[in-house]
């Protein structure tokens, strides 16, 4: 990068980083199968999950999918993540990055906007497990303000955890490396939590995880959102949580951006 690059003015900082997240956005008109790859994922999990576990663990699909699809809201916005670390990865070994850093432009730019864009992308996966629930059977008991609570705090908590994947991609080798890696810690991750089952049916030794597991208190918040029961607390400590791994990943990925394109 430039040493312009480096003393660009926090307003521009922001029109360009709007601008590159515009450029991301607008690739799904050259590209339509990457929005059917968010659409895919969705539909698949939430019909094997409510209809192949849910009899299974709550006795009918229909209760089953009043409990779970909070749960696979949060589960899909981290495996959404990914791909921003595939971009990402995708981007520089394609040498999108090496013109991207001869221009005057901020530093942390290319990296926010394709963060900004992935995130904008979650909103329609959200629309998409929310409007196939409530064709299956869930239920909304929360009015307009508990779905734009969800939306809201979903898309803060992918705004801020896709910093981990643009680290992941910036750090791995390759696009299966970084599936690999990422995957490997987001599938214990999200099934070591309550966004499918309750907690209370795991053993001791994993239900002590599974109460600090932040999926946990993401799939509560957007439950209490959702359908009702408590809010603040697992919503704040979703938000606490997202925040620390925001303030740790995002200088590491500024870094590795700058030692590596």
């Amino acid at each position: 990068m430039s040493a312009a690059a480096r003393t660009v003015p926090p307003p521009a900082a922001l029109r360009q980083t709007l601008t590159l997240a515009w450029r991301n956005l607008v690739q799904i008109k050259h590209n339509p199968m990457e929005l059917v790859d968010l659409s895919v994922q969705p539909i698949m999990f939430l019909l094997l999950f409510t209809y192949v576990f849910g009899g299974a663990i709550s006795g009918s699909t229909g209760d089953y999918l009043q409990f779970a699809l909070p749960g696979l809201i949060a589960q899909n916005m981290l495996f959404a993540t990914l791909t921003t670390a595939v971009g990402l990865n995708v981007d520089i070994h394609k040498g999108v990055f090496d013109r991207l850093r001869s221009l005057p432009i901020a530093r942390s730019a290319p990296l926010a906007g394709r963060i900004v864009a992935d995130t904008l992308k979650q909103a329609w996966a959200f629309a998409l497990f929310l409007g196939l629930g409530l064709v299956l059977g869930f239920r909304i008991e929360t009015g307009a303000a508990g779905v734009l609570g969800a939306l809201a705090l979903l898309l803060v908590c992918a705004l801020t955890l896709s910093w981990t994947s643009v680290l992941i991609g910036l750090k791995a080798a390759d696009v299966e490396k970084v599936q690999l890696f990422a995957f490997s810690v987001m599938l214990p991750l999200t099934f070591t939590s309550n966004a499918f089952v309750p907690g209370e049916t795991m053993p001791g030794w994993l239900r002590r995880w599974v109460e600090i597991n932040p999926v946990s208190h993401l799939s509560d918040a957007l439950r209490g959102l959702l359908t009702g029961g408590p809010v603040a607390g697992p919503a704040v400590t979703s938000l606490l949580w997202a925040a620390g791994v925001a303030a740790l990943c995002a200088p590491l990925s500024v870094r590795a951006f700058r030692n590596r394109a």
